[in-house]
């Protein structure tokens, strides 16, 4: 399969799920699928959806953070400094992606960009992220994440594996003396 072709399939289907699960979540609570407005507006709350497994959960939550809510406490400034940054970023990994990268780079970088572009577009028209997957032990939750935020962190990981794998191949390769 040519390049581009599967990062626009990747891209593209991370985007989509993203966009379906969150879609679905918000159909549910609201009874339409709103397109923009302030989080808090749109779902004043957050809250217990179903209960799943003993460990799982579907929760309903804005995240106006990072990962792991980090910078949640920036104020306004927050979403409008998260969208530049963001945007900046998977911008540079798109071009990256498209120019430069390596062919075991694709599956993870595409992961990431479609990942980033998921929660960017969540960012861009309430403010903050939907994050819905409550995963917990007893009374320790883990902090509630999304498809996008699935995919990033697989991605990395894939990418973490690959650079491991390509030293240890070049390592071996020296040590051969080829």
């Amino acid at each position: 399969m040519k390049k581009t072709t599967l990062i626009f399939l990747i891209v593209f289907g991370v985007i989509f799920l993203d966009i379906l699960s969150k879609g679905t979540l918000l159909y549910l609570i609201t009874g339409t699928l709103p397109l923009s407005g302030a989080a808090w507006d749109v779902v004043p709350v957050p809250y217990l959806m179903a209960h799943v497994f003993d460990f799982f959960n579907i929760v309903f939550t804005w995240n106006p953070g990072t990962s792991f809510s980090l910078f949640r406490t920036m104020g306004e400034v927050a979403p409008m400094i998260l969208i530049v940054s963001t945007g900046f970023i998977t911008g540079f990994i798109l071009y990256y992606l498209f120019r430069r990268a390596h062919s075991y780079e694709v599956v993870p970088l595409s992961l990431i960009a479609g990942g980033a572009i998921g929660n960017l577009l969540d960012r861009i028209r309430f403010g903050a992220v939907i994050d819905f997957l409550d995963f917990h032990i007893g009374g320790w939750h883990w902090p509630a994440f999304n498809v996008a935020d699935v995919c990033i962190v697989v991605g990395v990981g894939l990418y973490l594996l690959n650079m491991y794998i390509a030293r240890r191949k070049c390592l071996k390769s020296i040590k051969d003396g080829k």
